[in-house]
């Protein structure tokens, strides 16, 4: 298990290595001056050179790219003055010589060009909200799309079942983009009477009166919209997963016992259909931690999706650059955990 977990992080670190390399020369070949876009078009050149210095921007590219490794490394080479400690905010660890130490931090993402704040303090406000979304609409997948699955299984061959199919055809069809425009749209607008629900909204909200509140029903219609694909997927893994199961010959010996079809299928037939369904619940869980930046934007939540969308529009690289880089390290840490639990619970997958 030791010599598993060893080679899982290994790939893992090379991936992540992988990304860093690629965003970095991706946003630095870009057109536009990082200087000119930190102070503004209005800044006279003597102040520039000095921005450009600052940011390394004089240096040659391979070079920047080795400061950036440096910046975003947990463990780096820092020099020992009080505005690099502020800067980097680190620990010392070992001298390695009279100016420089090598120190461990949280990795640095830079600076945002428009605000000035740190981005990863930018990212980290961002986050809770980001990750409270895809967890209610993982939930909300899960929850009816093995309900749905399940029904659809048991009457197969009716109107339910048909309907069923159907309707998770359709939401697997329908990019979450469009879902949530029409959403948005339908009951935040057109129904807002009867529904009583916000077009756009953050969980957490300001009033004049009361300050600061939980607006936990901002929350339903981003959910509902970022969760229609993997309920649809969920649905047609758990339907023909427990049809499978269901043909089995320990099935039909549970049925002459006697059993009630209620703790024939939520008893012995679905825990061993579950199996491919806890492998899509995984990986949507991933790809809606990384990947709900419209649904996010469309319905106003305050997320690194919207932040990132509106970085983008005013061209704050730095900002983007922080948001790919933990998005592609939330979706590497969540499948890395993914790959322990299946080498813990069958050995077969540590052995390959």
């Amino acid at each position: 298990m030791v010599s598993f977990l060893a080679r899982r992080i290994r790939y893992s670190i090379l991936v992540l290595f992988g990304v860093v390399t690629v965003v970095f020369f991706l946003f630095n070949v870009l057109p536009g001056d990082p200087a000119r876009l930190t102070m503004g078009q209005r800044s006279d050149i003597a102040t520039l050179e000095n921005v450009r210095k600052e940011m390394h921007l004089d240096k040659p590219l391979i070079t920047r790219y080795f400061l950036h490794l440096n910046d975003i490394s947990p463990l780096g080479i820092h020099a020992r003055d009080s505005a690099s400690k502020a800067k980097y905010e680190y620990v010392g660890l070992v001298p390695i010589s009279k100016k420089n130490i090598l120190a461990v931090k949280w990795p640095f993402l830079g600076r945002s060009y428009h605000t000035k704040r740190n981005v990863g303090e930018v990212l980290m406000e961002a986050l809770p909200g980001t990750v409270i979304l895809a967890l209610a609409a993982m939930v909300l997948a899960t929850i009816g799309g093995i309900l749905l699955g399940v029904l659809a299984a048991l009457k197969k061959g009716t109107w339910l079942d048909t309907s069923a199919i159907a309707a998770s055809v359709a939401g697997i069809s329908m990019p979450s983009f469009f879902a949530g425009l029409i959403i948005a749209y339908l009951f935040g607008y057109l129904w807002h009477e009867a529904t009583g629900l916000n077009m756009t909204g953050s969980l957490w909200e300001y009033n004049a009166l009361t300050g600061r509140y939980l607006a936990l029903h901002n929350l339903i219609l981003p959910a509902i919209a970022l969760g229609i694909r993997p309920l649809a997927i969920i649905t047609q893994l758990t339907r023909a997963s427990l049809l499978d199961v269901l043909g089995q010959d320990y099935i039909r010996t549970a049925y002459a016992k006697g059993l009630s079809t209620t703790k024939v299928v939520f008893r012995h037939a679905l825990p061993n259909a579950m199996n491919p369904v806890l492998t899509a619940i995984s990986g949507w869980l991933a790809e809606l931690l990384a990947g709900s930046f419209f649904i996010e934007y469309i319905f106003g939540w305050k997320g690194i999706g919207k932040i990132t969308v509106e970085a983008l529009d005013k061209f704050d690289f730095p900002l983007v650059m922080g948001s790919v880089l933990l998005t592609a390290f939330i979706f590497i840490i969540i499948n890395l955990l993914t790959d322990l639990m299946y080498g813990w619970l069958d050995p077969r997958v540590r052995l390959r």
